[in-house]
């Protein structure tokens, strides 16, 4: 059915718009550098809060308000699309073929746990709840480029929609960037320096939009979706159910 185009679209321009517009508005409120000034002039060090701005990272740029709320806003709405994302595919999997059902499971495991992550860090304002935010960031990227990966594998494996032979090395081409990014991301956040935190920032940016790409180019497999594979994945869930003997 066509209209399910509309649930990776949304994913996609919910996550773009949603993160730049906190963004923006950090920025026009001096809350956040802007992510082009490397030169660090105004940045904020030690206890200094006036008059500078801090690193330009997502949630930085989430952290005061009134741009934290829609932050939280953004979070939530992404988070609730992906999960319905995750839980789409894996019943096109299930449905056309069976036979890779154990790696779409493990795939949606990591895509729920990214979920999970996703949501404790939009939920817990970095600047109140620190450890909870980032401990969230960090499960939920880990787990989306684990999910990236799988995701490719399966296009390389599973024919949904006949445009494999595209999709399949565009989709690896994401999941290497993501993967990359992710490790240098990691290594240059805990850093001191300015440059070195900023550059981090930059990574955290590229992370976000080549993960909504990645996302957009599942369109192709949506056109093809319809909801009687997600009644027949719920189906097949309740025959898997062992049968309770009473007890004599």
């Amino acid at each position: 059915m066509v209209l399910w185009i509309i649930l990776p679209i949304s994913l996609s321009l919910v996550s773009f718009i949603g993160t730049w517009s906190v963004y923006g508005m950090a920025y026009s409120n001096n809350h956040v550098c802007s992510l082009s000034d490397w030169s660090g002039k105004n940045y904020c060090r030690g206890n200094e809060t006036k008059g500078c701005c801090w690193v330009p990272t997502i949630s930085g740029s989430g952290t005061y308000a009134p741009e934290s709320s829609l932050f939280t806003a953004t979070m939530n709405a992404g988070t609730f699309l992906f999960l319905l994302f995750t839980i789409f595919h894996h019943a096109h999997i299930m449905e056309r073929h069976m036979c890779h059902s154990m790696l779409s499971k493990v795939a949606l495991a990591f895509g729920l746990v990214a979920v999970v992550g996703a949501f404790a860090a939009g939920n817990c304002n970095p600047g109140d709840v620190t450890l909870m935010h980032y401990f969230g960031a960090a499960v939920s990227f880990t787990c989306a480029c684990f999910y990236t990966i799988l995701l490719s594998a399966l296009t390389g494996k599973c024919v949904l929609t006949g445009f494999e032979r595209f999709l399949f090395p565009l989709r690896i081409v994401f999941s290497l960037i993501q993967i990359i990014v992710t490790v240098c991301y990691t290594i240059l956040f805990v850093q001191e320096e300015y440059f070195y935190n900023h550059l981090s920032a930059v990574f955290e940016w590229t992370l976000s939009v080549n993960l909504q790409m990645f996302e957009l180019t599942y369109t192709v497999e949506f056109f093809f979706f319809s909801s009687f594979m997600v009644s027949n994945l719920l189906s097949k869930r309740e025959e898997e159910k062992p049968l309770i003997l009473p007890m004599s």
